[in-house]
């Protein structure tokens, strides 16, 4: 009698399960690949996001405008007289710098720059005008405005510096001879230079 061979049937599961492996590991991969192709992306965002408290633009722009304002008001050794040239001075002087940091960073103050120069030149016309205090007021509190625009916009680490260049605005009082409150104003063209200084 003839023996009849018997093969057992190969089976196949065990290369489905590798092949159900081998897809799951491809899928995973295309998903998660961005976290694996460039890992220091992620921590470069996290250190732009967790900023210090110096929340400056990386790089200082180091105007030479700004540069003059700030040692004219720190070594001046004018003192305010009736003729209001050390005010007009400085506010020119204020002018030009705050204008040379917003084209530094491209923001367009031109209109309220205008309006700033009118208030100067009048204080400069008559000595005998008890008005000064006004236009003063009036010119400071616009600087003021555009200064504290190109720091929200620009600078957000110098919100105490800001808030220290409003309290010395509001602090000259219109109304009030402009010789009578010297300090005040000598303070204003002080916090001025101190906030330009931190953004220049």
């Amino acid at each position: 009698m003839a023996e009849i061979k018997i093969e057992k049937k190969k089976l196949a599961w065990p290369w489905l399960l590798a092949v159900l492996v081998i897809a799951l590991l491809l899928v995973g991969f295309l998903v998660f690949r961005d976290l694996f192709v460039n890992p220091e992306a992620v921590t470069e965002v996290d250190v732009i996001t967790n900023t210090t408290e110096t929340d400056y633009l990386e790089t200082n722009e180091n105007n030479d405008t700004v540069a003059t304002y700030i040692n004219f008001v720190e070594n001046s050794k004018e003192k305010m007289s009736l003729d209001h040239a050390y005010t007009n001075e400085a506010l020119s002087k204020l002018i030009e710098a705050t204008n040379a940091i917003a084209n530094e960073v491209e923001y367009d103050i031109q209109a309220d720059l205008e309006k700033v120069k009118e208030y100067a030149n009048m204080i400069s016309k008559d000595p005998f005008e008890t008005t000064h205090a006004d236009n003063i007021r009036k010119a400071a509190d616009i600087i003021t405005n555009v200064l504290q625009n190109i720091q929200k916009e620009k600078y957000p680490g110098l919100v105490d510096n800001i808030s220290a260049v409003k309290s010395a605005s509001t602090s000259i009082k219109p109304g009030i001879l402009t010789l009578n409150q010297k300090d005040e104003v000598k303070n204003y063209f002080a916090k001025t230079a101190e906030l330009l200084q931190k953004m220049n």
